[in-house]
């Protein structure tokens, strides 16, 4: 059996008897099987797998694309905005580096605002930096605070912080 997500929160099964839909939050079936006896068919059994195995979204999610490379990602399925797969993701306190500076810098959150819609206090878009001219303007920004910053009576939340398309910052800068 192969399954496929369909844009509505339903699965499309293709068996070589036939190609069924599956809503697995309703727990119903387009199998003659389900549409019978009224019980849980092969069909929804095989997308259930598929979902607790990770080859297909949950109904509350849906595969979207990183903004970084393209890669599939799996999404809420409202989600609006950027978004990052897991090998281009940043978590709040983790410490990277500038690619255009080497500074060091920590992470205070990550948003789903393109870096061509964020707007800094200055009024400008990320985007409109000549810095970030090599970087993605589609990317979402990454706001961050420069460790050289902090003092020792602060927490990051307390710094200045500074957007970054995703991209201009790298992995562990510690």
């Amino acid at each position: 059996m192969t399954v496929r997500p369909l844009r509505d929160r339903r699965y499309v099964v293709e068996t070589d008897g036939g190609t069924y839909v599956v809503a697995l939050d309703a727990g119903t079936c387009t199998c003659p099987d389900h549409a019978i006896r009224g019980s849980r068919c092969k069909h929804l059994r095989r997308v259930a797998m598929e979902v607790t195995a990770g080859t297909v979204p949950a109904p509350d999610e849906r595969v979207g694309a990183c903004a970084v490379c393209g890669a599939e990602t799996v999404v809420p399925f409202d989600a609006v905005g950027a978004r990052l797969c897991d090998r281009h993701a940043f978590d709040p306190g983790t410490v990277v580096r500038d690619r255009e500076t080497g500074k060091r810098l920590v992470v205070a959150a990550v948003t789903t605002e393109r870096a061509d819609a964020y707007r800094t206090d200055e009024g400008r878009t990320v985007a409109e930096y000549p810095t970030n001219a090599d970087y993605g303007a589609h990317e979402p920004v990454v706001e961050a605070v420069y460790v050289e910053a902090i003092r020792s009576d602060q927490s990051v939340g307390d710094g200045d912080r500074y957007g970054f398309p995703a991209s201009r910052l790298t992995g562990r800068g510690d």
